[in-house]
């Protein structure tokens, strides 16, 4: 193995990531490695890390070829030191749908992250919650998210429930570790589905071309079983209103088990739903579609309805929400359309 320690008169780096291999780990490439254990990095930067010397293993630089062996200790170093998993308090506005002494349930506004993270430091809903509560619960191996114990995408809409002690949050995550949450969502989608209610049981995990996004792989070969309950609840002949109930939650998942349907959701770049994918070519349509898009820039998605066991009382909760502004404007528009041409 070619390798060369690091020259102490080299740049100061910075820890940000120790692994330990696994004892059972089979040899295996390290930047395939590393790119399944840092999340939100492609592998050309995993490869340009290695390359700058940015990669320790057992103290040594080594080569993106390098295949890692069991009980390899693994350093991300980096110029710049770590952020502190300290979330800072910020006085952002919440729309909260109920509160008592042990959870919250939050309306996020679409355009709002949940929690801090690369690019998003700042002006998330997390950020909000520590200036509101002090000594949140926080998950483990969840630092820097205290209260969190599931999540939505940035620009989806919707309801959230935090958990404001120990004891809430160890009762909520069981509930969604046995799919026993209960969580609806509205979504705009592209086309009418051939059948009128139905179930979307297809294995979903990160694409193997773009690590951003999620795909399906109906032969179960990659990815963790997820499962959407969809159904109709009115058809606009170029786009349909559907409510999907969630029995697993993996990330992106209605967004990408819709696409795999072929009825990608309204609006959403990261799945091709920003573009026309049903009706004419003519000049007038497009223009209402493209006015359909300013007036709702982002996905057609809102979490509706939540429903759960309260941690305390042990009895069934429920809460719902109404369509957002944006959401409910376009939906207003495409019943005017198709009522009208």
């Amino acid at each position: 193995m070619d390798s060369e320690h690091i020259n102490s008169e080299e740049e100061e780096l910075f820890e940000h990531h120790h692994l330990v291999v696994d004892p059972g780990q089979e040899p295996l490439r390290i930047d395939k490695f590393l790119l399944d254990r840092l999340p939100n990095i492609t592998r050309n930067k995993i490869q340009e890390g290695i390359k700058n010397k940015f990669v320790l293993v057992n103290n040594s630089t080594v080569k993106a070829n390098y295949k890692v062996k069991p009980k390899d200790s693994i350093q991300i170093m980096l110029p710049k030191p770590p952020r502190d998993t300290e979330v800072i308090p910020e006085n952002i506005p919440l729309d909260i749908v109920y509160e008592d002494a042990l959870i919250l349930v939050v309306n996020k506004r679409a355009g709002m992250v949940v929690h801090p993270a690369y690019n998003n430091w700042t002006g998330t809903l997390v950020n909000a919650l520590v200036y509101y509560f002090q000594h949140l619960p926080t998950m483990e191996a969840n630092e820097g998210r205290p209260g969190l114990v599931h999540r939505i995408d940035k620009d989806t809409s919707g309801l959230l429930v935090i958990a404001k002690t120990e004891a809430a949050m160890n009762s909520l995550a069981r509930q969604f570790f046995d799919h026993s949450i209960e969580r609806t969502y509205h979504a705009l989608v592209w086309g009418e589905p051939k059948l009128s209610e139905g179930t979307i049981d297809v294995n979903l995990g990160r694409s193997l071309k773009d690590r951003r996004v999620t795909t399906a792989f109906p032969e179960g070969e990659f990815g963790r079983r997820a499962v959407t309950h969809y159904k109709l609840i009115k058809p606009l002949r170029y786009v349909s209103l559907i409510q999907c109930t969630l029995e697993t939650g993996r990330t992106h998942q209605i967004r990408a088990h819709m696409k795999y349907l072929g009825h990608p959701l309204f609006n959403d770049t990261t799945y091709g739903g920003d573009k026309i994918l049903k009706g004419t070519s003519f000049s007038k349509y497009k223009s209402f579609v493209d006015n359909c898009f300013k007036m709702m820039p982002r996905q057609a998605l809102h979490a509706k309805s939540l429903g759960f066991v309260h941690p305390e009382t042990a009895r069934h909760i429920a809460f719902d929400s109404d369509l957002p502004e944006d959401f409910r404007g376009v939906l207003e528009k495409w019943e005017h359309y198709v009522n009208h041409v």
